[in-house]
């Protein structure tokens, strides 16, 4: 006893007191060696200005996170937050600007709807006995749909006000992460101080022991989602801050990373484990594993991969902790017990070492899965991508590469993915490396401009590469117009069909600037064949399986249909697929980007025309004039890449 005693009362070292912390926390150990990795590898990593571009990266992430903590605690899954962050922020700026609302009162409406997203899917839950996934999911979709539906598939700008939360304060410190620290915050008052964190824990643990000790389980289960859907709508409110507008396909797939910041955090998905610090940690991991690929330049597609992996391992961890009894309230894991100390000990060990591996091979590997690049070049340019999942700017990319590679310089090549948010960090984390000049191929023209304002700031010319910027100042437009494009289109298929005739129309991703042009383009140009009539749209999100299968649904309500258009070949293709025989012959069917597999259609006969914008050339073209811009040559405002129809002859 008096050893023990002795023992107890001996002041640690500081050395001995970090290494104990990290030991306990594998999630703390990762950031800290991946922080210190980086480090090593980038120069441009170490600097304030970037690690606050990771700090705002991370917010909205966190943010939703926060909220999937008090579910996954409480052995639940929201899939939902994502959605209603795109719900919760659309409303907010369809009321304040569509309607007249005063700004604080969208804003509370924003954060109701959000609340009430989060106390259906708990009703379905803890009423309708319901599976979370199922419930959850549900409301994943209907909350998508009702931001289309509010915003007509277009994108809505926030006041000034709104877009003020995505500035800075004093001129340095960002106010998203302001909210990020306020919302972990109160994350951990309501689940270290409350009888509702309590309650989750409990409900987490052993669910009917909980109901025989008196919680109400049921009542809980409404405040744990409704707290998931309110904390969703403040990151809805954060993402459009940065944005300056709602965009309606916002936030896709975020409840993915916000469930992975949560389980890399520590949280146990069999719930009853978790805490806010946890949280945090796991969002800054993934925030600071995006920036830093980045930095290292290395491939869009390997960063998908070394983040799955990440995740893996997260899930694998905490399963390996639970079989192991190493978990909060294990038996055996007492302080004070030897074995139960020894075991955690060599757990917390066995957690450091996995992380040490987990950061050595991100390291390591780096060096072997950078883009394609010049190395040594003294000029660096970089370029943001909308998606590389789409062949038209697959091309384009390539287009850039063989342009860099012949000109001698260095261009880095990031996949947005179709997310706004990650082409704002990308355009960030170009900034942050003083790239020499930036080309952008946005998402949305709104929501890219509060970024590229940014780079102009800091000196750096940026480019728009087959969509302009708004509200902001480009050195150049490098693109072919999309709206005389659909007309083009319009006036050919009009002219197969012999000026009359019925139509099917397959539209791409809804809210997307391309599809809109398109849109209107080909609508402006049927206006001088009053013989043609459009008997059905449907958007087919720019997708070759979705173009098959949307085809499939209209040609049961219009199985006389004599053409059809699609503003891309990959739903064009989607469509002749759809058709079979009757696709060239009896029905003809136009296209848009002028691909090699359209190409091929059209040369085969299958496909009517296709309107083809030359990616390739457009990307050549881009690169050239982003070397001008760096050497600090005057270019024109506008450089059009000639557009082509493209038939049989």
């Amino acid at each position: 006893m008096a050893a023990d005693t002795q023992l107890s009362t001996k002041d640690p070292g500081g050395s001995a007191v970090l290494r104990r912390v990290l030991l306990d926390n594998g999630a703390l150990s990762a950031l800290v060696l991946l922080v210190a990795a980086l480090s090593l590898l980038s120069g441009d990593f170490l600097t304030t200005d970037n690690l606050l571009n990771v700090g705002v990266q991370a917010a909205v992430t966190a943010v939703l996170a926060f909220g999937v903590t008090f579910v996954i605690v409480s052995a639940g899954i929201d899939l939902s937050v994502g959605s209603v962050a795109a719900l919760s922020a659309t409303v907010l700026a369809w009321s304040a600007s569509s309607q007249g609302l005063p700004v604080w009162f969208s804003a509370l409406l924003a954060v109701a709807t959000g609340i009430a997203c989060g106390l259906v899917s708990g009703a379905l839950v803890a009423f309708g006995k319901l599976p979370p996934f199922i419930a959850t999911l549900a409301m994943l979709s209907v909350g998508r749909g009702l931001a289309l539906v509010i915003s007509q598939g277009s994108p809505i700008p926030v006041p000034d006000a709104v877009s003020g939360l995505g500035d800075t304060l004093g001129g340095w410190l960002p106010v998203p992460v302001i909210v990020m620290v306020v919302m972990g915050l109160i994350t951990a008052a309501v689940l270290g101080r409350t009888y509702a964190g309590r309650a989750m824990y409990a409900i987490g643990g052993n669910e009917e022991a909980a109901r025989l000790s008196g919680i109400r389980v049921a009542r809980q289960k409404l405040v744990v989602y409704a707290l998931s859907g309110g904390f969703a709508a403040v990151a809805g409110i954060v993402l459009a801050s940065r944005l300056s507008s709602a965009q309606p396909q916002a936030a896709v797939g975020y409840e993915l990373d916000a469930i992975a910041a949560v389980v890399i955090g520590g949280a146990s998905l069999s719930g009853g484990v978790g805490k806010a610090s946890g949280t945090l940690i796991g969002a800054l991991i993934l925030a600071v594993l995006r920036n830093g690929l980045n930095l290292l330049e290395v491939s869009p597609f390997w960063q998908q991969v070394v983040i799955g992996a990440v995740i893996a391992l997260a899930v694998l961890l905490d399963t390996v902790r639970r079989r192991a009894g190493a978990g909060p309230g294990a038996p055996g894991a007492a302080a004070g017990g030897p074995s139960g100390g020894g075991r955690k000990t060599a757990m917390g060990a066995a957690k450091f070492a996995l992380a040490a591996v987990v950061v050595a091979a991100i390291a390591f590997g780096a060096s072997f899965w950078r883009s394609d690049s010049s190395d040594g070049a003294s000029t660096r340019i970089g370029l943001s991508v909308s998606t590389l999942n789409n062949p038209f700017f697959v091309q384009l990319k390539a287009g850039a590469q063989e342009e860099a590679k012949r000109a001698g310089i260095s261009l880095t090549v990031t996949d947005a993915q179709n997310d706004a948010s990650q082409q704002a960090n990308q355009i960030q984390n170009f900034t942050s490396q003083n790239m020499k000049s930036i080309i952008i191929n946005p998402v949305d023209s709104d929501a890219a401009g509060p970024s590229v304002r940014a780079a102009g700031k800091a000196g750096i010319p940026v480019l728009a590469a087959d969509r302009g910027v708004n509200k902001a100042t480009v050195a150049t437009l490098v693109a072919s117009d999309n709206i005389a494009g659909g007309r083009l289109a319009a006036k050919t298929l009009a002219e197969r069909l012999g000026k009359k005739g019925t139509i099917l129309v397959l539209q791409g991703t809804p809210g997307t600037s391309a599809s809109r042009e398109r849109g209107k383009g080909f609508a402006e140009g049927l206006k001088s064949y009053p013989g043609i009539k459009v008997v059905g749209k449907q958007s087919a999100d720019f997708d070759r399986a979705k173009g098959l299968d949307v085809t499939t649904n209209l040609l049961q309500g219009h199985p006389g249909i004599d053409g059809i258009f699609a503003e891309n070949d990959e739903m064009a293709l989607g469509a002749v697929k759809a058709l079979g025989s009757k696709a060239g012959t009896s029905v003809k069917v136009v296209g848009f980007d002028g691909t090699p597999d359209g190409l091929k259609a059209v040369e085969d006969g299958s496909l009517a025309a296709t309107v083809a914008q030359q990616p390739k050339e457009l990307g050549r073209m881009v690169v050239r004039n982003a070397i001008k811009a760096a050497e600090g040559q005057k270019i024109g405002g506008t450089v059009k890449v000639p557009v082509k129809v493209v038939t049989a002859k």
